[in-house]
C-alpha cells in the first residue's frame, strides 16, 4: 500500500474519530452552557476558521444571486434545525444512543432521493434500513422495555436532526455541482449564526453572560468547532475524493461504536454486551445498505 493511499485511509479514520468524539465533547460543554449557546459558539469558531483558510488558498466561491434562497434554506436545515435537534437531543440522551440515532442519516438519504429526485433505491438499502432500525431498538431497550431511562423528548430532537439532514442532502446535491465544498460549509455556517442569534438572545443570553468558562469546557468547545465541524469535514471530503462515496461512508458507519468506547472511558457511560450487539447490528445494517444491487427505480422510462 503506497503512502498516498495510507493517507487517504487515515483521513477517513480521523474523520470518524472526530465525529464520534463530538458526542462526548457535547456532554462536557453542556455542563456550563445550554445547547443554543454551544451551537452558536461552535459555528462562530468553525466559520472563522473556514473563511480564513478558504480565502487564503483562493477556494472561496462567490454566491450568485439566484442561489441565495437555496443557501438560506440549506442553512435553515443545516446547521439550524440539525444542530438544534442534535444539541438538545444529546443533552437529554446518552451519548452512545445519540450517536446511533444520528448514524441512521445515511440510511434515510436514499429514501428522500428516491421520492424527490427519482434516484434508484436498492433492495440492499431497504434491508439495511430495517436491520439498522432493529439495532437502534436493541440499544434503546437494552435494559428491557422500560423507557424510564430514555427521554422521549431527546429522541424527538434527534429525530428532527435526522429529518433535517435528509432535506439538507437533497439540496446540497444541486449546490455541490456549482460550488466547492469548503465554500458551501463556510457560507452555511455563517448564515446559520444569524439563524441562531435570536434564539440565543431570547433563551440563553442572561445565563450565558453569568457563566465563567473553565478550561474543562473551553477545550472541548474548541474541539467541536475545529475538529468536528471543520477538520473532520475536510478529512472526509479528501477520503471521498480518492475512495468514492460508498467506500468512504463505510468509515462513518463506525461512529456509534467509536462513540460508545469513548463515552465509556471518558464519561463513564455503561457499555453492556447487549448495547454493543445493538450497535453492531446498526453498523451491519449500514454496511448492507451500501451493497449495490439495483432493484427499484423511479426513473421515468424513456
Amino acid at each position: 500500500m503506497n503512502k498516498k493511499l495510507v493517507g487517504v485511509y487515515l483521513s477517513a479514520v480521523f474523520a470518524t474519530i472526530f465525529w464520534a468524539l463530538s458526542f462526548v465533547w457535547y456532554k462536557e460543554v453542556l455542563v456550563l452552557y445550554k445547547p443554543i449557546s454551544l451551537v452558536l459558539m461552535r459555528l462562530i469558531i468553525s466559520s472563522i476558521l473556514l473563511f480564513v483558510v478558504t480565502a487564503s488558498i483562493g477556494k472561496l466561491n462567490k454566491i450568485d444571486r439566484k442561489d441565495i434562497k437555496p443557501f438560506l434554506l440549506l442553512s435553515f436545515l443545516q446547521p439550524f434545525l440539525y444542530f438544534l435537534g442534535e444539541s438538545y437531543g444529546v443533552s437529554l440522551t446518552p451519548s452512545t444512543l445519540s450517536a446511533v440515532i444520528i448514524a441512521t442519516i445515511p440510511l434515510f438519504s436514499p429514501i428522500g432521493a428516491f421520492y424527490f429526485l427519482k434516484e434508484r433505491i436498492t433492495l440492499m438499502t431497504f434491508f439495511g434500513i430495517i436491520i439498522s432500525i432493529f439495532g437502534v431498538a436493541i440499544v434503546i431497550f437494552h435494559q428491557g422495555f422500560d423507557l424510564s431511562g430514555v427521554n422521549p423528548i431527546g429522541i424527538a430532537f434527534l429525530s428532527l436532526a435526522v429529518v433535517a439532514a435528509l432535506g439538507y442532502s437533497l439540496i446540497i446535491k444541486k449546490l455541490a455541482n456549482k460550488y466547492n465544498v469548503f465554500s458551501i460549509v463556510a457560507y452555511q455556517n455563517l448564515i446559520g449564526i444569524f439563524y441562531f442569534l435570536p434564539l440565543f438572545f431570547i433563551l440563553d443570553y442572561k445565563e450565558f453572560i453569568q457563566v465563567t468558562p473553565t478550561w474543562d469546557v473551553i477545550i472541548p468547545l474548541l474541539n467541536l468547532g475545529i475538529f468536528a465541524s471543520t477538520f473532520a469535514f475536510v478529512f472526509f471530503t479528501y477520503s471521498i475524493k480518492h475512495l468514492g462515496v460508498s467506500k468512504a461512508n463505510i468509515f462513518t458507519n463506525g461512529i456509534p461504536a467509536v462513540t460508545a468506547v469513548f463515552a465509556y472511558f471518558i464519561l463513564g457511560e455503561e457499555l453492556t454486551i447487549l448495547k454493543m450487539v445493538g450497535i453492531l447490528v446498526v453498523v451491519f445494517g449500514l454496511l448492507i445498505s451500501q451493497m449495490r444491487k439495483n432493484v427499484f427505480s423511479r426513473r421515468a422510462k424513456q
